[in-house]
């Protein structure tokens, strides 16, 4: 049995060569703060690199260390799942655990969750083939476009290949004769000198304002749902593959500029190059070695049931993602997919409800658990400030595409994490989220009149920020509403 170690493409280095701190060292440049909980992810993501490189049979048993995040919203829970997925380049979904219900009941089937996770390394593995064969499907595609411009010579055809009976008049002589004088070489050689400097033009760009002719393949295959027993559930039916002369085999003539057919045919030519059975193997191999599932909101299904009868949104979810959790096969249109060795990761507030308050099955399946601390005065600042996404950067990088320099002063980032802070401590705590609702206040003005504007640098201080915030600040009737 042959384990799947997912590489980058990009030349970033491997899950195999990450260690635990050079994991969190990586976290750090996108998550501030929560060490525990980079701690803990790192560990789990690095056992799994260790469990690839068991023996198959000790391989195994070796289950996943599940993990569940308790901490208020906002904190990061989220980001920490979503960048240890983009880092290891794992396939990943997120889930929020209250849009499911109790199997009998109107409402989506928990073993989605798996069918979403397939679809996501497909996509996956297909881009990654596209991005390994992308030089030969170009080349493919030059090569076509190159025929539609100048149509290839037709052969000449030598007496030996002509069927039709010589006319009594014109001996076999003859025939050789003149065969021999016509510079049948001359032709042949100025087709292909005038398809290289086709080619050069093309690749200049002098042919783009030039139309062609391709022939392009309708896309119009039905697609309907199936009523299965689980719930209303997509299901991929390949009418292509079973009514081939009725869908997908019908091409019309379309004109198009150069650069569009060029593209086009470049798409055409990937997917001919590209195994979709192939790629179909490869992800479920992916999901199920290297998969992670993020379970949101947890905390809105932990409850038992009441002595007024069972609640479907609470207990009944919690038995149906148990055998999920703790490992089963689903059915997917790409094959069956075993949940065994998927890293689960789960998060909620857990304000009103504890982890404890799961079914003792389920909290079995989750060996460990992270609090995730409230973030501090500190750490908004931090989070204006360092990560590689910091929202500053970001405003900076938007107005700079109008060509309005912005330039934020150490009192006005104090002052933001100030406003930030108190609305969350008056109102409700949502976390880092408050600063992308306080930014969008303090540049509301700037982000209107940008393109219009003649002063094209703005330095934004304390002063700035307090004139755009007091008023509203003041207020807390209208804060509630607008911050």
């Amino acid at each position: 049995m042959v384990f799947y170690l997912p590489e980058s493409t990009d030349g970033e280095p491997g899950l195999d060569h990450l260690t635990p701190r050079q994991i969190v060292r990586e976290l750090d440049k996108y998550v501030v703060g929560q060490n525990a909980a980079k701690r803990a992810v790192a560990v789990a993501l690095r056992n799994r690199m260790r469990r690839l490189k068991l023996p198959p049979e000790m391989a195994g048993e070796v289950a996943p260390k599940n993990i569940i995040m308790i901490g208020p919203t906002g904190v990061g829970k989220t980001e920490v799942a979503r960048r240890l997925a983009r880092l290891s380049n794992s396939p990943f979904t997120k889930v929020e655990a209250s849009k499911f219900t109790e199997v009998g009941y109107v409402g989506r089937d928990v073993e989605s969750m798996v069918r979403d996770l397939v679809e996501i390394a497909v996509d996956l593995v297909r881009e990654e083939k596209l991005y390994a064969i992308q030089d030969k499907a170009e080349e493919n595609a030059e090569e076509r476009l190159l025929d539609l411009l100048l149509p290839p010579m037709r052969p000449v055809a030598t007496p030996s290949e002509i069927s039709e009976p010589l006319e009594p008049s014109k001996p076999l002589t003859a025939v050789k004769e003149n065969s021999e004088q016509a510079p049948a070489a001359a032709p042949r050689t100025d087709f292909k000198t005038t398809r290289e400097k086709l080619r050069t033009q093309l690749r200049e760009g002098k042919l783009d304002h030039r139309n062609v002719e391709v022939d392009v393949r309708e896309r119009g295959t039905p697609s309907f749902e199936v009523i299965s027993g689980s719930g209303i559930e997509e299901m991929d039916i390949n009418l292509k593959d079973m009514l081939p002369g009725i869908f997908g085999g019908r091409t019309r003539k379309r004109e198009m500029k150069v650069p569009e057919a060029l593209e086009y045919l470049i798409q055409e030519e990937e997917q001919k190059l590209v195994d979709p059975e192939q790629v179909a193997r490869l992800a479920v191999e992916r999901t199920e070695q290297s998969g992670i599932i993020f379970i949101d909101e947890l905390d809105k299904v932990a409850g038992r049931e009441g002595g007024h009868g069972p609640d479907i949104s609470r207990e009944g979810v919690q038995r149906d993602l148990l055998p999920i959790v703790e490992g089963t096969s689903v059915n997917t249109k790409y094959g069956m997919v075993r949940t065994d060795h998927i890293l689960f990761i789960a998060a909620g507030a857990f304000h009103v409800a504890k982890p404890s308050d799961l079914i003792p099955e389920l909290q079995g399946r989750f060996p460990i658990r992270v609090e995730l601390s409230t973030l501090t005065h500190d750490d908004f600042v931090r989070i204006l400030l360092e990560p590689k996404n910091a929202l500053l950067k970001q405003y900076r990088a938007l107005l700079a595409t109008e060509g309005v320099e912005l330039e934020f002063t150490d009192d006005a980032v104090e002052t933001i994490a100030s406003y930030s802070m108190m609305v969350n401590e008056r109102t409700e705590n949502i976390g880092a989220r408050r600063l992308h609702t306080i930014m969008e206040k303090v540049l509301d003005e700037l982000l209107f009149e940008a393109p219009e504007l003649a002063q094209k640098t703005w330095v934004i201080d304390g002063d700035y920020v307090k004139k755009m915030l007091d008023q509203i600040a003041k207020d807390d009737d209208i804060s509630r509403y607008i911050l």
